[in-house]
């Protein structure tokens, strides 16, 4: 029994090869889909990972300031405190390097990050970043003043070589540009530290050359054996004069607060790309369904045969498990391929932005094949469930007399109006750690709850239209199958409805964020000319502009007004990525400079007034009306601490870890900090901005900037940027929504084709009764576009409900951002007109190939 069983099986397998093909290659995409973007993933954070411990090296515990700089009196106190064993100051800071004697717009400049250290004691803290002069060096550069070593990807950046010239050729220079400063330093050898560029000098000669004195970045510290990190950080803390501003943070921490800032990306590229596995289980579904209604007979002459009910279910999931399993072994494959372009074409970030800049190796990952090879089998043996089961109870007796599929009961769609209440209600639950698991087991069940009602939502839509085709005989035959055969069109359509669903929520998406970042930037954009330092990213301390240019530029002729703004990165919390703190004039309005959500409160006296961007009060649980003691404490001092006050919250799409904006005059009371990030510019009517701009380059000289190379953008063209990076950041997404549409209609084509190729005998009759083979044509492209059609409308219907979810519960919990609902109306239609347009194609090329054949030998197999 079980070689019969093995036989009619395998003869299915060969005489319909395109069905099963359609199949396997809907897995194949999803798995491969699926696992690539889980290999390109895992390898950059890998990377990046790797990269942060070599630079940070492997201590116990590190002292950083909130903001700013550290004290270095306190490293004296830490270097003899009796549990520490070894103390390591460390002076951070962010330049742009450029060879030496390079100028122009053509000059290469690579951001750099330098780290000043102390040599004597980087073996033990740090290896990687020990230096390892060239032959030509003298072995006391280590201590040299205006001297580096570079690392790998910063010699290859700035086109060094990895040990130029002999033992007489002079050391190569470049030149370090950072906020007013430009400072000419010799590269005396290599760092082992991989990742971005990177250079590290003696952290006195870093002082020296940055007029840093008395200033630390951080303090690495290694702890005598047996030592408790938490009671030894609680000790410091009560410690008399122990600055409120210092943040003790593990090792690890940094790595970390990436891994959960890209966390909520890489969890939804990994979820839209199982999409196209989901599609494919219903493709499965499709093609396993037609095969069991077709082989109904044969079936039911196994079980005369002795064939038990469980051995037909068996013989059906075998089925799906081999689809299953050659489309998994080759998306496997597929998918390594795509990980290994992606990363040697895109790098690592797959257009999130998170690890710009890094070009990891790739990292495949037995297990991880497994997890996804297993995704697989497990979605073709969902696909085939309900196949294996009609399969198992079919009737022997009536099914050889022809009656196994006439007494099929009415679907009431009980089933899927359960499983729609269900997702409706499962969309109101919280995240899971950061994820919106509930949210995407909502859009599960919402997709399978409304396919599983297309049989009941095909019988009603051609109920109604029957009256539209009572008088013309084509049109009717065409609806009047279509209306009685629902169960094969819910078959048919299905894996399209599920694809176009998803397509479509997708679509909707996009476009509302897309439109409500256009929105925000029209409002946080409102002067014509902005300028900022080319020399770094904003809140780098390479890219500030000097003090007191702000108001030299608005003492131009050519000026109207002139708006400072200043960012500065905050860190509050160790585990979490930093804040930014944003300075910039709020006037008694704040809400005509801000996108606030909500109106603004008035602050009570004695309290400065803060706004909150819409991720700070997720991350933090902070709302309007509340006093912030934990950004107290990063301005408090020993005698008092500023009072905050959350005035209001604000829509900030720029910034995933969260912001602050305050005022620039309370900014300024603060810290006494007048150094600035961008300035906003209002030209004067008939002001020549060439002109202008050639000005504010020359006080940028006169102002002790030097060389300070300056960027000036307009409105629009920031606009036009940010929505291409938008449009970048979202290509993944695109392509993956082709996928998914191209592996529906594949399933549309799949199951048309083998039904109408199925109906030869029912095309045979129909000429006899006098149809011509053009009619029989139209009746069954007619029968496509009712098909298709329903199916295009329940895919709209379904992916609005789905795109309601992924606009207001999948993004704000996943980025801690709110969005306006959008509808691209003729995008959406387009869409449909072209599901519809293919389904009636394919419907119409298959009835070429069934009408093609002899209509009489057709009917005599009846006979």
């Amino acid at each position: 029994m079980f070689a019969l069983l093995r036989t009619f099986s395998w003869q299915d397998l060969r005489h319909h090869p395109w069905r099963s093909l359609a199949a396997m290659v809907a897995v194949m995409l999803g798995v491969a889909l699926a696992f690539a973007v889980h290999v390109i993933n895992a390898s950059a954070l890998d990377e990046f990972s790797q990269a942060v411990r070599a630079v940070n090296g492997q201590p116990d515990l590190e002292l950083r300031a909130m903001q700013g700089h550290l004290d270095e009196a306190l490293y004296a106190r830490l270097a003899t405190h009796p549990q520490v064993a070894r103390a390591s100051p460390v002076l951070e800071l962010s330049a742009v390097a450029a060879p030496a004697g390079a100028s122009g717009a053509q000059a290469a400049r690579v951001p750099l990050r330098v780290l000043g250290a102390d040599a004597l004691l980087l073996p033990a803290v740090a290896p990687a970043l020990m230096p390892r002069p060239w032959a030509q060096a003298d072995r006391l550069d280590l201590f040299a003043p205006a001297t580096v070593f570079l690392n790998p990807s910063a010699l290859q950046a700035l086109g060094l070589s990895t040990a130029p010239g002999g033992a007489d050729a002079p050391l190569p220079q470049i030149t370090l540009h950072t906020g007013q400063q430009r400072l000419a330093v010799r590269v005396a050898g290599t760092v082992g530290a991989g990742g971005a560029p990177l250079a590290v000098m003696d952290i006195g000669a870093a002082q020296d050359l940055f007029g840093r004195g008395g200033q630390l970045t951080r303090i690495d510290l290694q702890l005598q054996t047996g030592t408790d990190r938490t009671a030894f950080a609680q000790g410091l803390r009560a410690l008399p004069g122990w600055p409120a501003q210092a943040l003790l943070a593990e090792p690890g921490d940094a790595a970390q607060r990436i891994s959960n800032l890209s966390r909520a990306y890489r969890v939804n590229l990994t979820v839209l790309a199982l999409v196209a596995l989901f599609t494919g289980s219903f493709l499965v579904f499709s093609v396993l369904a037609l095969s069991v209604a077709q082989r109904a007979p044969q079936f039911a002459l196994l079980a005369v045969l002795g064939a038990t009910p469980r051995q037909r279910l068996a013989l059906v999931l075998a089925e799906s498990a081999v689809l299953g399993l050659v489309g998994s072994v080759a998306g496997i494959a597929l998918g390594t391929g795509l990980a290994a372009a992606a990363l040697r074409l895109l790098g690592g970030d797959l257009g999130g932005g998170y690890f710009a800049g890094v070009q990891p190796a790739l990292q495949w990952s037995a297990p991880a094949a497994a997890i996804y090879g297993a995704l697989g089998i497990a979605a073709a043996l969902a696909g085939g469930w309900w196949p294996a089961r009609a399969a198992q109870t079919l009737p022997p007796a009536q099914t050889l007399k022809g009656l196994g599929s006439a007494s099929a009961r009415a679907e009431r769609g009980t089933v899927g109006l359960a499983l729609v209440a269900t997702g409706a209600v499962l969309s109101f639950a919280p995240p899971v750690a950061g994820i919106p698991l509930a949210a995407y087991g909502a859009i599960a069940l919402l997709l399978v709850g409304g396919i599983a009602l297309l049989p009941r939502g095909m019988a009603a839509l051609l109920a109604r239209l029957q009256p539209l085709a009572a008088r013309h005989a084509l049109p009717l035959l065409a609806l009047e199958r279509a209306r009685r055969m629902r169960g094969s069109a819910a078959i048919a359509v299905g894996g399209v409805v599920a694809s176009l669903s998803l397509a479509v929520a997708l679509t909707v998406m996009v476009s509302s964020f897309r439109g409500s970042v256009a929105q925000w930037l029209d409002g946080v954009l409102p002067s014509p000319l902005y300028v900022r330092s080319a020399l770094g990213s904003p809140g780098s301390e390479a890219a500030l502009l000097p003090a007191g240019f702000a108001e030299a530029v608005a003492a131009l002729p050519g000026i109207e007004r002139v708006q400072p703004l200043r960012a500065s990165p905050l860190q509050l919390d160790p585990s979490r990525p930093a804040l930014m703190l944003i300075s910039r004039p709020l006037g008694a309005d704040p809400a005509r400079q801000l996108p606030l959500v909500g109106t603004a409160l008035p602050v009570p006296a004695g309290s400065l007034g803060i706004y909150i961007s819409e991720a700070v009060v997720d991350l933090y649980g902070l709302a309007p009306g509340m006093q912030w003691d934990g950004l107290s404490r990063a301005f408090g001092t020993q005698v008092e601490a500023p009072r905050f006050f959350i005035a209001g919250v604000w829509r900030d799409y720029a910034r995933q870890s969260g912001a602050v904006a305050l005022d620039r005059a309370d900014y300024l009371r603060l810290t006494g900090d007048a150094r600035t990030s961008d300035l906003a510019l209002w030209p004067r009517e008939g002001a020549d901005l060439a002109a202008l701009q050639q000005a504010i380059r020359a006080l940028a000289a006169t102002q002790g900037a030097g060389e300070l190379p300056l960027d000036f953008a307009s409105a629009s063209a920031i606009r036009e940027r940010s929505l291409h990076i938008f449009d970048r950041s979202f290509a993944v997404t695109y392509w993956l929504q082709a996928v998914a549409i191209g592996i529906g209609l594949f399933g549309v084509a799949a199951s048309f084709s083998a039904q109408v190729l199925a109906r030869r005998k029912e095309f045979g009759l129909l000429a006899h009764l006098g149809l011509t083979r053009r009619q029989i044509l139209a009746v069954v492209a007619a029968e496509g576009a009712a098909w298709t059609g329903v199916g295009a409308l329940a895919g709209v219907l379904l992916g609005l409900a789905v795109s309601v979810v992924l606009v207001h519960v999948v993004n704000p919990q996943s980025f801690h951002w709110t969005m306006d609902l959008r509808v691209p109306g003729w995008r959406l239609a387009a869409l449909c007109a072209a599901v519809v347009v293919s389904g009636t194609v394919t419907a119409w090329l298959a009835g070429r190939a069934a009408a093609g054949r002899d209509a009489v030998m057709a009917v005599k197999e009846d006979w």
